[in-house]
């Protein structure tokens, strides 16, 4: 998500205005304040339309659950992160 200042906001609205691609955070004082986003990704959330969910691994396929499981494991080895040496 990009973030921008307020005062971006009056001196630079085209590039504010860009949250029509990805959402925008505004910050005031170095705080994030507002989120930008298109009317479309707003109404989809207010209408729970996001496709977004939790799940619990006990309701994972037996398959899901070994790529998971072995996901978790290279990452806990240090691999496919970018975490310094």
């Amino acid at each position: 998500m990009r973030q921008f200042t307020t005062r971006d906001l009056s001196k630079h609205i085209g590039d504010v205005t860009a949250a029509g691609r990805e959402s925008a955070v505004l910050t005031r004082h170095g705080k994030s304040r507002f989120v930008l986003m298109s009317y479309e990704h707003y109404e989809r959330m207010r209408a729970g339309g996001d496709p977004r969910r939790g799940h619990r691994v006990s309701e994972m396929s037996e398959e899901h659950k070994e790529l998971f499981a072995a996901a978790i494991d290279r990452l806990a080895n240090g691999e496919g992160c970018d975490a310094d040496p």
